[in-house]
């Protein structure tokens, strides 16, 4: 294999393009995650009184796992935008709608104000950010997957998933923030409005870093007629596109298991809810902090060895930890916090180059909507669900057979994860 320089000013481009990429990523996701954060404090304000609490509960985390079936349409949309008209474009985009969502959100009327039209709004609003951020990972992974530096493609990528829990970990910090400030009540008073308007500011920021991006698409993929086209995809890609929804599945359990469910898992738990806000907030800073040491990993054993270390290392412990050691050790919220941090750590060999493994499957032409979509159908289906699965296999009495289909979505991944290249790194073309 060729190696590749570049003269100085060729890395701080590519460096500020992946910069530029994922600060628009944290903004996205720190808008996406503000509702998992604040859903207990609104879950009142914006559904009907005579519902109990565990039916009010039911229906925001339906809301939220609705959002996560938008992700395809948006993947779809953003993903042609991408492949037929520019990286760029296709990001820009996606946060402007990002932005006009999340002030929507902070204006949202009350049940007492709208009546049936407080859910509905609700719902509306929440499925506008499922389609934003449906078109911002495929752009996103694809765009950083060809302007990192050959070599250190995984390390690079993994900024991906800095910046993704990086928008989760500031969604929690924002929480154990506004705690302090405010009391409960005066959060489900209209304090969980605040969350949505400082992502809204944060969301145009980001707009203008964005506008600044050099392009990565060449002309020639973007002129091809079969550029960003879901008939393209599944008449000569349909294999790939089944193996990535394969790892994503896995993957996307895996991650809302350990990064969104395992809150209200704590809670029950018996430990204190305002606790269980530090405890992810400092494992959501290590998870974050590192990604790229995966990333790097990754660049030296190999995108396979990564993906196999990841499906059966979680596959062997995720029912131990979750189901005997954290309720053992309930009374200790540190050893708690550790064994999540152990979880996450594990959890991070598919993290930090999950958006680089799907883009270096598919050609450009194709590259951002065969990531994205492939991507958001996974993700919908056993991604976004995970909390409200969770939920009611627990409602059923039966919650640690829940662990175990997520074990079985491991195995999957662990068998498809044989069909990658066993070289280190295997896109031999630089951009």
């Amino acid at each position: 294999m060729s190696e590749v320089t570049y003269s100085k000013e060729e890395k701080s481009k590519r460096v500020r393009g992946i910069i530029g990429a994922s600060s628009g990523n944290l903004v996205e996701w720190f808008d996406f995650y503000i509702y998992a954060v604040f859903a207990m404090y609104f879950q009142h304000a914006l559904t009907a009184p005579n519902m109990t609490s565990s039916a009010q509960a039911v229906y925001v985390w339906g809301v939220f796992a609705a959002s996560f079936f938008m992700r395809p349409i948006g993947s779809w949309i953003f993903g042609r935008i991408a492949d037929k008209h520019g990286r760029k474009n296709s990001m820009v985009i996606s946060i402007s709608l990002m932005a006009v969502s999340s002030f929507l959100f902070a204006l949202l009327p009350t049940y007492e104000q709208v009546g049936m039209l407080a859910p509905f709004l609700l719902l509306l609003v929440r499925l506008l950010q499922g389609l934003s951020v449906g078109g911002e990972y495929g752009a996103v992974a694809t765009y950083m997957s060809e302007i990192a530096l050959k070599g250190q493609r995984g390390f690079f990528a993994s900024f991906q998933y800095v910046t993704l829990s990086g928008g989760q970990l500031l969604a929690s910090l924002l929480g154990v923030v506004l705690l302090m400030l405010m009391s409960e009540q005066q959060l489900m008073d209209g304090g969980w409005r605040i969350p949505f308007v400082v992502g809204g500011v944060a969301a145009i920021v980001s707009l203008l870093a964005r506008s600044r991006l050099e392009e990565t698409l060449s002309k020639d993929d973007e002129h091809k007629e079969e550029a960003g086209s879901l008939r393209e995809l599944f008449k000569k890609h349909w294999k790939t596109f089944l193996l990535v929804v394969g790892y994503t599945s896995a993957g996307s359990l895996s991650f809302y298991v350990l990064t969104v469910y395992s809150k209200t898992y704590m809670t029950n738990l018996g430990i204190d809810g305002k606790i269980v806000g530090y405890m992810m907030t400092a494992a959501l800073f290590v998870f974050m902090v590192a990604q790229p040491l995966f990333g790097a990993i990754s660049d030296r054993i190999g995108r396979r060895a990564a993906m196999l270390a990841f499906s059966a290392s979680v596959a062997i412990f995720i029912y131990p930890v979750m189901v005997i050691a954290m309720p053992y050790f309930s009374y200790s919220p540190v050893i708690v916090t550790l064994l999540l941090i152990f979880m996450m750590m594990l959890l991070s060999f598919y993290t930090s180059i999950s958006g680089l493994v799907k883009a270096e499957m598919f050609p450009p032409h194709v590259r951002a909507l065969g990531v994205g979509f492939s991507y958001a159908v996974g993700n919908a289906i056993f991604g976004g669900t995970a909390p409200a699965v969770a939920l009611q296999f627990k409602g059923a009495g039966i919650e640690n057979l829940f662990f175990i289909y997520v074990v079985v979505m491991l195995v999957i991944c662990f068998l498809c994860s044989f069909a990658l290249p066993k070289e280190p790194e295997y896109l031999h073309h630089d951009h």
